[in-house]
């Protein structure tokens, strides 16, 4: 328990250009990681965590990266995550398996989309996280503006533990309001920490601000408050204790302050997060028992214990298949077979290895609470792995859907196999990234998150395995759903000489409101057993396949509630299928009766420009149906976010960089499916025709 105590699993994860991977490549360097300091957009190689080519050439976090380091006697294995919203997947599934997480925050930006984005993720997997507001040496750095976005915008209780001394270019150390010591970085990269006497004109500041942390730890520690009550001052360690436990228990963010650029505050914040993020015995793990009708049982970072842990990653590398894995409970060993619990197959694990971004460390075994890599076992993202005697399965990882796609054909045939390959790992690796064969254009259709996410894997397919393909234009994934309640009755009966086949349901359509999270629900009413049990599932069944054509213009249907009151069997006729193609049927008649419409996906966008270029850039932003929902100033820029249809958007980067002469910048994720407008409507039925006709000549001139 003493090892497992010493362990801390950890996440760097922020909003774009926050400076996390810069942060991650210091916390390397002043634990004895890496004996140089590398940029992220330098000339030396990149930084560490960033090893793609790619990554390295467009200065930006891709895939996630791993890595450990010791520090003050802790083992700190740290996940560095993209900030792009198209690569939220790697988010995702990183911070599934951590057990805290440092929330990065840029002095100047504060609380950005993104930001929003990834407090929401950390919100879903219960992750204690303290904050660093980084970049303190840039102009208009406002770490009091920062904080108090982080409330009233994530509605965290912020708990800052220190005060800058200066900003911007004056920016020279940190006052640790717990030990109440001004902290100065000095050399040539800051590895010298000199700890001072707070400077005169701070000081008054600095007992008011530490009073306030004083005041909201105490809310949530009765000790605490019973001994500040008493007039007493707390110990150090008693205040380090409070800290611990709130964060834990997510009841606070710790905020700390620093520029990783300038080497400014790192050393502190590994101190912190060894001080008050959790170990693996502080938290709870849960899994679902499949032998006992999933029931939810509890797991314990215990290394006795039958194994059990999670690939929450994969990646296909030159000589097989690496798996990320979190091992939650038992021990993983080299040379052994374990189950994997979605194909109930026992698979024997080859390799075990300590990551460090592309390089490997081998291992003979990994316990609980450790987070390695292994080679052998043939599984997918979100597995359970455990030992033969249980058969667990531990909550999943959420993965969005796709919401654009385009077109690619291999230019010559022999890039269509080496096309084949690439499509087959990346579809492996990537959740977020599905891939399909159009069998009437000989084109092959990719969806993902977004145009940087499929720019990225086409130029992975050209680089990696040296297919040049053809790239169709971008297309939307639009989606369809009823505005009406519609009523269906469908009789299927088909007699062909021998056991024909007969079905009949009968029911209601309901939509659902669009910002619900269901897609789609099913309710069995049937009463009396006029429709066997055993074929309800095929009805329920029949309605989802036909979920995925809609009548106006293909595409998925969503927003439906189907209630199924009543129906007919036959004793001899009735079976699977015909309940199947019976539902098909009344489903698609069901939907036609009940005025669909076509659903476009809004972008939630940030826009980050200028003061002077504020109207034109503002302008360009509402002629592509876009609705500003606020404006903000900071420093000498406006803030403007806003929600816009992702079809107008294609291409907008080159736009908003000839508005603004190239300095503004703008992020962009997915809001929400909304009804289009009627003309657009119209627009997206013809395309779709005329697509349709492309395709299939013959069926159009019969018409």
């Amino acid at each position: 328990m003493e090892r497992l105590g010493n362990i801390r699993n950890i996440g760097i994860s922020a909003h774009i250009d926050s400076g996390k991977t810069t942060l991650t490549e210091r916390l390397l360097y002043y634990a004895g990681r890496i004996h140089r300091i590398q940029e992220v957009k330098g000339k030396d190689g990149g930084a560490t965590m960033d090893f793609m080519e790619l990554e390295k050439e467009r200065g930006i976090t891709i895939t996630s990266a791993a890595t450990t380091v010791d520090w003050d006697g802790k083992q700190i294995n740290i996940i560095d995550t993209p900030g792009h919203v198209d690569f939220t997947v790697e988010v995702e599934r990183s911070l599934r398996v951590l057990d805290g997480a440092v929330f990065v925050l840029c002095a100047v930006g504060g609380v950005q989309s993104q930001s929003i984005t990834v407090d929401r993720q950390m919100r879903r997997y219960r992750v204690p996280r303290m904050a660093f507001i980084n970049k303190m040496d840039r102009t208009g750095a406002d770490p009091s503006r920062v904080i108090a976005e982080l409330e009233a915008k994530l509605g965290h209780v912020a708990v800052p533990l220190q005060l800058p001394i200066g900003a911007e270019m004056d920016f020279l150390g940190v006052v640790d309001l717990v030990g109440m010591q001004a902290v100065y970085f000095e050399g040539d990269r800051g590895e010298n920490v000199r700890r001072d006497d707070i400077p005169a004109d701070l000081l008054e500041e600095a007992q008011r601000a530490r009073s306030g942390m004083l005041d909201t730890l105490s809310l949530y520690d009765d000790e605490l408050m019973e001994v500040m009550l008493e007039g007493n001052d707390p110990s150090i360690e008693m205040i380090k204790k409070s800290i611990r436990r709130a964060t834990i228990s997510r009841e606070i963010t710790p905020v700390l302050v620093g520029t990783a650029f300038q080497n400014k505050g790192v050393q502190e914040l590994l101190d912190a997060v060894c001080s008050y993020l959790p170990s693996p015995i502080d938290r709870v793990a849960y899994a679902c028992d499949n032998s006992n009708d999933g029931a939810e049982v509890t797991i314990t970072a215990d290394a006795d214990a039958p194994l059990t842990a999670m690939a929450f990653k994969i990646c296909d590398e030159t000589f097989g298949q690496v798996t990320y894995t979190r091992v939650y409970q038992g021990i993983i060993e080299k040379g052994k077979r374990y189950k994997i619990t979605r194909t109930g197959k026992d698979q024997r694990v080859g390799r075990i290895f300590r990551l460090h971004a592309e390089k490997r460390e081998d291992l003979d075994c990994a316990r609980a609470g450790d987070i390695v890599g292994i080679m052998g076992i043939d599984c997918a993202s979100g597995d359970t792995l455990c030992a033969k005697e249980l058969n667990l399965s531990l909550e999943s990882i959420h993965c969005p859907e796709p919401v654009i796609s385009i077109s690619i054909k291999p230019e010559r045939n022999a890039d269509r196999e080496n096309m084949a390959k690439a499509l087959i790992r990346f579809v492996k690796e990537d959740p977020t990234f599905h891939a399909h064969h159009d069998d009437s254009t000989g084109e092959t259709i990719l969806s993902g998150m977004g145009e940087l996410h499929l720019e990225v894997y086409v130029e992975r397919m050209r680089r990696e395995y040296k297919a040049e393909v053809t790239v169709g234009r971008p297309k939307v994934e639009y989606r369809e759903a009823p505005t009406t309640e519609s009523k269906f009755n469908h009789k299927h009966k088909k007699q062909t000489g021998g056991s024909g086949q007969f079905a009949h349901v009968v029911g209601r359509l309901i939509p659902l409101d669009l910002d619900g999270e269901d897609d789609y629900l099913f309710e069995n009413k049937v009463t009396g057993g006029r429709i066997p049990t055993e074929y309800i599932p095929s009805v329920d069944k029949g309605f989802q396949m036909a979920r995925a054509k809609g009548p106006l213009a293909g595409y998925e249907v969503i927003g439906t509630k189907m209630i199924l009151e009543d129906g007919t069997s036959h004793a001899v006729d009735s079976s699977d299928l015909a309940f199947q193609l019976c539902a098909r049927t009344a489903f698609k008649e069901a939907v036609k009766a009940a005025s669909p419409a076509i659903l476009e996906p809004i972008m939630r966008v940030e826009i980050e420009v200028p003061i002077e270029f504020q109207g034109p850039v503002s302008g360009d932003f509402a002629s592509r149906r876009g609705m500003i929902l606020s404006t903000e100033m900071k420093a000498n820029a406006t803030v403007i976010i806003g929600d816009v249809p992702l079809a107008s958007m294609f291409g907008y980067s080159t736009d908003l960089r000839s508005l603004s002469q190239g300095q503004a910048t703008f992020s962009m994720e997915f809001g929400c499916y909304r009804k289009s407008p009627s003309h657009v409507q119209a627009e997206v039925i013809e395309a779709r025709q005329k697509e349709n006709e492309k395709k299939n000549p013959t069926a159009a001139k019969s018409k």
